[in-house]
């Protein structure tokens, strides 16, 4: 794991593509490439892996905009009732107050995704796993526990409303 010194915000600094704080979570491989410290949290930036079938809780962020830059691979994105198939070099933006979810198809994906201001990474930290190494965590025995994760998204700024895939009623 890389972790950089505050005073990486002051400075500007480099990151290859194997650095950056790693986290396990939910099933994916998430990088912080901007962490909130970086930015006196105004906005964050993440790389995420996500295998196939594999993606985010249905959720709602009341003070925060979400945005996937697509890589690799193909992501369903789903911004309240409205359904966008996300390939490589695709751009999707989930303004703050509306529900969104998304997951990976058949290939798998990788994406970049930024939050503004960003109170994500609180939640990644809480909740996910140092990566010992940038590769997929194990698959899961099951689904979420969605249980215990809804207090911890509601102290990290945004609401869980349901089961990762599509949104209810679709």
């Amino acid at each position: 794991m890389t972790t950089i010194s505050p005073a990486r915000a002051e400075l500007g600094y480099r990151l290859d593509d194997n650095e950056g704080e790693a986290f396990w979570l939910l099933g994916m491989l998430q990088t912080i490439k901007i962490g909130r410290d970086d930015t006196d949290g105004r906005y964050g930036l993440v790389e995420i892996l996500v295998p196939p079938g594999v993606g985010s809780p249905w959720h709602v962020h009341p003070e925060e905009d979400e945005w996937f830059y697509v890589l690799d691979g193909e992501v369903t994105f789903w911004l309240a009732d409205t359904r966008m198939s996300l390939t490589a070099g695709s751009f999707a933006f989930g303004p703050k107050g509306v529900p969104h979810t998304f997951y990976a198809e058949a290939d798998g994906a990788r994406a970049l995704v930024g939050f503004a201001p960003m109170q994500f990474e609180g939640f990644q930290r809480e909740v996910g796993q140092p990566a010992p190494e940038r590769v997929l965590p194990p698959p899961a025995d099951g689904p979420p526990d969605m249980e215990r994760l809804i207090p911890i998204a509601k102290r990290n700024g945004f609401e869980i409303l349901g089961p990762p895939g599509p949104p209810p009623g679709h």
